[in-house]
């Protein structure tokens, strides 16, 4: 199965399959997000928010053989999940991984991301959950707008034309970027007037407000 029924996720939590317990990816994410083990999520390694999911693919995998070619496939067929695929790209798998890269970009039209060792692989997962909770605080702002313009009747883009660079959803979600706190998200917003506008910002221009390495931060983000 790819999954036990319906699994719903908090936005901050991971669901682990259990085969992950102890291993190095489980205790890096150990402190930075709310990891639960199930022992009933079949194909599927880690389940994120908003039905996205990691299928993790180690250096062993990719040496041994093509096993987990045919897990990557019946998951395309049978799951309407988001599936990102992260590999592990080493100086040991590396004269397999463009066979890889085209097996899943190219033929199963799924998102593949490599990393050097397991330790990088947490590190992507918990920038992938930080980015799911900027979406919601983006979209719950949006609604919130919406909803209030709705009642007063106005206009939901003009309102949000109108709005201040700072405000409390805005300020929440620049927040969530690594490097990122109160006074830099200040400053940043003030420079930038919106998280979008800030998520497209030059690098050279960041480091004029905020130096060089939250800058690399930021831009790496």
């Amino acid at each position: 199965p790819v999954t036990a029924g319906s699994v719903v996720v908090p936005y901050g939590h991971v669901i682990g399959n259990e085969k992950w317990r102890g291993s190095e990816v489980a205790q890096r994410l150990q402190g930075k997000v709310r990891l639960i083990f199930e022992d009933g999520l079949g194909l599927v390694d880690f389940h994120l928010s908003n039905r996205t999911c990691i299928l993790l693919i180690s250096e062993a995998d990719l040496v041994a053989g093509d096993e987990f070619r045919r897990r990557l496939v019946r998951f395309r067929n049978a799951s309407s999940l988001r599936g990102i695929v992260i590999a592990e790209k080493t100086h040991i798998s590396d004269e397999y991984y463009l066979g890889v890269q085209k097996f899943v970009v190219l033929e199963l039209g799924m998102v593949l991301l490599p990393v050097a060792n397991q330790g990088e692989a947490s590190q992507l997962i918990i920038q992938l959950v930080s980015f799911c909770l900027i979406l919601k605080v983006l979209l719950l702002s949006l609604l919130q707008v919406r909803e209030q313009s709705r009642v007063r009747g106005t206009n939901p883009f003009l309102r949000l034309q109108r709005a201040q660079p700072a405000e409390p959803a805005a300020l929440q979600a620049a927040q969530r970027i690594p490097g990122v706190g109160k006074t830099k998200a200040l400053l940043l917003l003030q420079r930038f007037g919106s998280v979008h506008r800030l998520c497209n910002a030059p690098i050279h221009e960041l480091e004029q407000i905020v130096g060089q390495t939250a800058a690399q931060q930021i831009y790496t983000f």
